[in-house]
């Protein structure tokens, strides 16, 4: 018998999905923090991908994880797909929107790759080492669990994106900045909302019943 996916879990999936998609769009827009600090707008909304992937790790296990990360995977992957398609659909002539249209939703080969490169990286990261912390800790300090493994799915993130994005179009010193700044700031978001991850995988552990344990898992991103 198939396992059944609760209503919860499907609500939770829908969301994290629309937070993915909404950060890929909106990372086009620059945000200045100061004046020598600049991140994508992205990063206000972003990081809450891994809060939700810190909670499904937590309450239904890795392999339930995995199947959210392929799925948000493949969303994110066809929404390129259909921007790409539209931008390219021949326009009438009245309509004087096309190049504020094709800035907004467009993207080239390079930053699609990078984000589609990072965003594996950094979530299949973070699922392994917050399930291997959970099954060595057995359940215990959920707030080092989450923090720890933020701490390389997030930078793998940031450094893989930034690399392919900008190598070779900047230089150096500035790579390296957005690479740090845009770190830093997603580590700091993960570890102020600590107390909701605490609240929501308590909540659901109560209404779900369950507390998933990866006990002598496969650690494979596809099938195991």
């Amino acid at each position: 018998m198939k396992k059944q996916v609760s209503q919860t879990f499907m609500i939770l999936g829908a969301v994290y999905v629309t937070c993915l998609l909404l950060s890929n769009l909106v990372a086009g827009k620059m945000w200045a923090v100061t004046g020598n600090i600049t991140l994508p707008a992205a990063v206000v909304l972003f990081p809450i991908t891994y809060i939700m992937g810190d909670v499904f790790t937590e309450v239904y296990g890795f392999r339930s994880a995995r199947t959210i990360i392929w799925v948000g995977f493949g969303c994110s992957f066809f929404a390129v797909l259909v921007y790409l398609i539209t931008i390219a659909l021949p326009h009438p002539g009245f309509w004087q929107n096309q190049e504020a249209f094709a800035t907004v939703l467009g993207t080239t080969p390079r930053v699609a790759a990078a984000s589609f490169i990072g965003y594996l990286f950094g979530e299949f990261s973070n699922s392994m080492i917050l399930s291997r912390l959970k099954v060595a800790t057995k359940g215990k300090n959920l707030w080092m669990r989450t923090i720890l493994s933020t701490v390389v799915g997030e930078g793998f993130d940031s450094v893989i994106f930034i690399m392919i994005s900008f190598w070779g179009t900047m230089d150096n010193h500035t790579i390296f900045t957005m690479i740090l700044f845009q770190y830093l700031f997603k580590v700091c978001y993960e570890v102020i909302c600590t107390p909701l991850t605490y609240a929501v995988c308590g909540w659901l552990k109560k209404k779900e019943g369950v507390d998933t344990f990866d006990n002598g898992i496969k650690y494979s991103v596809v099938k195991g």
